[in-house]
């Protein structure tokens, strides 16, 4: 039995157990006894992590033929198969302290995990995903860099990020038309931003989604007293802020919508 890759879920299964092997290693949290693999379909990952005795792996997935075929050629995971959608589904209904967090993220949804993760970053120290290479090079792209956007910010606000390795298009079936990269997030120590995170999302989104345009413009219809914010950032344009200018930048209209 095999699984043909369906478009619509975005499927590209890696054929190459060497780099599956050197994703899997890539995991450096050995205090982390919990795995979720997302999206592993015929388990070339899964296997690796499998060979861990004392790493408990879970693994996610929305295609039923894939579940269907992990059960029959992994039956040591058992109820740890979860069927059903990552981007919905409650993961502390399933995995219970800190987890670690893997896999071939499907293309079309890799930018919506990593914002899952953001909503349980105190339960995951750990991320190692394969994606499309221009999304992994706009998640640990720095501020001044064209690629630097919504996703740079948020998630190195709470994350050290390293880009790994690139993967070549030919170890895959069906091959993507783009080249992967494989990276790493691990947990920094921050507890507390120090600003209201809710806005501070807002203010990056409204931001980036007009980068062209200087903040006083981008900023105006989130903030009508735009004026009362301290006139060095309303002449800058979003790429140029850092994750620390974002966040003073969030107290600062923080305390002029509230004043």
């Amino acid at each position: 039995m095999t699984v043909r890759a369906k478009k619509n879920l975005g499927q590209h299964f890696l054929t190459d157990k060497n780099i599956a092997h050197k994703i899997v290693s890539s995991l450096q949290n050995k205090d982390i006894k919990q795995v979720l693999e997302v999206g592993p379909g015929m388990g070339v990952l899964t296997q690796f992590l499998l060979e861990d005795k004392g790493l408990q792996t879970f693994v996610v997935e929305i295609d039923r033929e894939s579940v269907a075929y992990l059960h029959e050629h992994y039956p040591e995971l058992g109820d740890r198969v979860i069927s059903g959608d990552f981007l919905k589904m409650n993961l502390m209904e399933y995995l219970h302290g800190p987890f670690s967090l893997i896999g071939n993220f499907p293309y079309n949804i890799s930018s919506q995990i990593f914002f899952r993760v953001l909503e349980y970053r105190n339960q995951v120290p750990e991320v190692v995903g394969m994606l499309q290479k221009e999304v992994a090079e706009r998640i640990t792209a720095g501020p001044g860099s064209k690629t630097y956007g919504i996703l740079s910010v948020l998630l190195q606000a709470w994350y050290d990020i390293e880009y790994l390795f690139t993967v070549h298009e030919n170890v895959f079936s069906p091959p993507p038309k783009v080249k992967s990269a494989v990276i790493r997030l691990t947990r920094n120590k921050v507890e507390s931003l120090g600003c209201d995170e809710k806005l501070l999302f807002t203010i990056v989104k409204q931001s980036f989604n007009q980068r062209r345009k200087m903040l006083r413009n981008s900023l105006k219809g989130l903030v009508p007293e735009i004026d009362k914010v301290d006139k060095s950032w309303l002449s800058r344009r979003p790429e140029q802020l850092s994750v620390q200018e974002f966040v003073a930048l969030a107290r600062e209209i923080e305390k002029v919508l509230h004043a």
